[in-house]
C-alpha cells in the first residue's frame, strides 16, 4: 500500500512556492512559504525521509501548496540532513534554528515520519514549538525503530553509528522527551514503512491523541485523498 501511495505522490508536480527565506548560510537551510495572503491557521512542516540527504522537501510541495489551497497559510522547512552535513545534532539544530526564524509559534508544527520525530523533539526542546504538534506516521520511538533496523538501519545513521545509539536517544528519542505542547498523531493501519506500533508506544506512554487511518504512509500528503481530507480536518481543529 505505501509504495503504490508514494508512487501516487511522486506524479504529481513540484509547486513552486509563493518565496524562499533562508534561516542560514547552507543550501539546505531555507523555508518555503505558500498561502502568505491566506487567513487560515499558520502550519510549519517538515518532511520525511529517514533524515537522509537523497529526500529533500521537493516531494511535498504540492502538499503546501494544497493545503494553502484550503486558506492555510504554509512554511515548508528544508533541514541538513544525513549526506548533506547533517545527522545529530545538526538536523534538530536546523529545525530549532528554522522555528526561530519563523517569528511567533505557528499554530501547529506537522512533521511526516522522521519529520515526525523532529517535531516531536521540537515539542520538548523549545518551550512553545507551535500551539500544538501533529504528525503523521512519527518516527516516535527511535529505540524500537532502531531495534526493528528501519530503512536499512536509518537510526544509526542519523545519529552517528551503532556505538553512539545509546547515549544519544536520551537526547533525541521522542520517547524519552516529554511534550510540552500538546500532540495528535495520525498513522495509516497499512504503513509498511514506519509500523503503527511505534506510534501506539508513544500514545501511550503520553497519553497522545492517536487517531488510526485505513491507508499507507504516504496517502494523508496526497491532495485529493481521504486520508489527506482527514489531515486537512485536523489541522483546522
Amino acid at each position: 500500500m505505501s509504495d503504490a501511495e508514494y508512487k501516487d505522490l511522486l506524479m504529481l508536480d513540484p509547486a513552486v512556492p509563493e518565496r524562499t527565506e533562508r534561516y542560514g548560510e547552507h543550501p539546505s537551510q531555507v523555508i518555503d512559504y505558500y498561502g502568505t495572503r491566506g487567513a487560515g491557521p499558520r502550519i510549519a512542516v517538515l518532511h520525511g525521509g529517514f533524515w537522509r540527504e537523497a529526500y529533500d522537501r521537493t516531494h511535498l510541495t504540492p502538499f503546501a501548496a494544497a493545503l494553502a489551497g484550503r486558506g492555510m497559510r504554509v512554511a515548508l522547512i528544508e533541514y541538513r540532513r544525513v549526506g548533506g552535513d547533517g545527522g545529530w545534532p545538526t538536523t534538530a539544530e536546523d529545525v530549532d534554528t528554522a522555528l526561530g526564524h519563523l517569528g511567533p509559534p505557528p499554530d501547529v508544527l506537522l512533521g511526516h515520519s522522521a519529520g515526525g520525530q523532529l517535531a516531536l523533539w521540537a515539542a520538548n526542546k523549545r518551550e512553545r514549538a507551535a500551539e500544538r504538534v501533529v504528525c503523521v506516521a512519527p518516527v516516535a520511538d527511535l529505540g524500537r525503530a532502531h531495534q526493528l533496523g528501519l530503512s536499512d538501519g536509518a537510526v544509526a545513521d542519523f545519529l552517528g553509528g551503532d556505538a553512539q545509539v545509546p547515549s544519544r536517544l536520551y537526547e533525541a528519542d521522542p520517547m524519552r522527551l516529554f511534550p510540552r505542547v500538546p500532540v495528535e498523531i495520525l498513522h495509516g493501519t497499512g504503513d509498511t514503512d514506519v509500523p503503527l506500533e511505534l506510534s501506539r508506544r508513544y500514545a501511550n506512554d503520553w497519553g497522545t491523541r492517536l487517531h488510526l487511518l485505513g491507508c499507507g504512509h504516504f496517502a494523508p500528503l496526497t491532495p485529493n485523498t481521504a486520508a489527506f481530507d482527514v489531515l486537512v480536518s485536523t489541522l483546522r481543529r
